[in-house]
């Protein structure tokens, strides 16, 4: 159960830690970061810049469907070992995801992508599969 909600924490950490390459990005614009109109700011960004704020926008849209995942994985008992793969599977996917999108290695972008989609909509079919 502790590698279970460790998952869903580290998973919102991640949502920090994507922000890290955007706003060195953000701060190399003239000006520097504008932390006044930062969300302005994000439209000026392109290349490496702009992968690193769809990185970021990803890891903030991902968290909610994987922890809910897990929350409902854990609230219905079901298979422990399976539901602590399946989020080791999420975070690995997560990891892979963000250094691809900064690399701008988009096809294996996308398989990363879909292996965390798929081991979110696994870990809420726990309850479907005793």
């Amino acid at each position: 159960m502790e590698f279970v909600v460790g998952t869903i924490i580290f998973a919102a950490v991640m949502i920090m830690v994507t922000k890290v390459p955007l706003a060195i990005a953000m701060s190399k614009l003239d000006g520097g970061y504008d932390n006044a109109l930062p969300r302005l700011q994000l439209t000026q960004l392109s290349g490496f810049g702009a992968r690193a704020r769809g990185a970021h926008e990803n890891s903030i849209e991902a968290f909610p469907l994987f922890a809910a995942g897990a929350i409902v994985a854990l609230w219905h008992g079901g298979d422990l070992q399976a539901a602590q793969t399946l989020c080791a599977v999420f975070i690995a996917g997560r990891l892979v995801y963000f250094a691809c999108y900064l690399l701008d290695w988009d096809k294996l972008r996308s398989l990363s992508w879909m292996a965390g989609f798929v081991a979110s909509l696994g870990l809420m079919a726990q309850p479907l599969m005793q």
